[in-house]
């Protein structure tokens, strides 16, 4: 694939839920390590550029009432370590970063993202995270939905089997947007991977 032209004053990262108590699940295709890496990669790139980075984060009251209570067929039984809405050290927030935080999979509904977004003049946005399927894709879902252009980063994301990540990289994503590799997206922005 060729890489992608962007335009890095009106393109944004966004990376969803790269933080301690995700990255280490067990995940295919690439390990949390591998997308922290690749998405670490995108983030300098951004940073040097002075273009927004935004980090995404899932996170519930310590009662649990902003949680969905939705009837399900499946019913996890997780218990949240205490670090879990930390960050990964090597992902940030570093200064001038965006943070948003979330109480569902996608990141738009019942947050700041679209607004911190508009009012930068941003028309693009380049995605990765945790999971693929889940947070990556409602977020891409309703990022296409409000008129962004959407880059989907697919080496720096992940989900919890390959088939679910493949599924959404293969089917899904390229109704919404462009599927590239990190070395792809920085050679699209100006940067060649080293």
């Amino acid at each position: 694939m060729n890489p992608p032209k962007i335009n890095l004053k009106e393109t944004a990262l966004v990376l969803i839920d790269l933080q301690q108590g995700i990255v280490g699940l067990d995940l295919a295709p690439h390990s949390g390590a591998k997308v922290v890496e690749h998405a670490a990669k995108l983030a300098d790139r951004f940073r040097q550029a002075k273009a927004p980075v935004v980090l995404v984060r899932v996170t519930f009251s310590p009662d649990g009432a902003d949680a969905l209570k939705a009837e399900t067929d499946f019913k996890p039984n997780f218990q949240r370590p205490a670090n879990w809405a930390e960050f990964v050290p090597a992902i940030g927030p570093k200064e001038g970063d965006i943070v948003i935080t979330k109480r569902q999979w996608g990141a738009f509904y019942g947050t700041e993202l679209d607004l911190q977004l508009r009012r930068r003049g941003i028309r693009q946005i380049v995605l990765g995270g945790i999971a693929t399927n889940f947070g990556v894709e409602s977020t891409a879902r309703a990022g296409h939905e409000h008129g962004y252009q959407m880059i989907l980063a697919e080496d720096a994301m992940s989900s919890r089997t390959q088939d679910y990540h493949d599924f959404a990289v293969q089917k899904i994503f390229p109704l919404l947007g462009l599927v590239r590799s990190t070395e792809e997206i920085l050679a699209g922005s100006g940067a060649v991977q080293e």
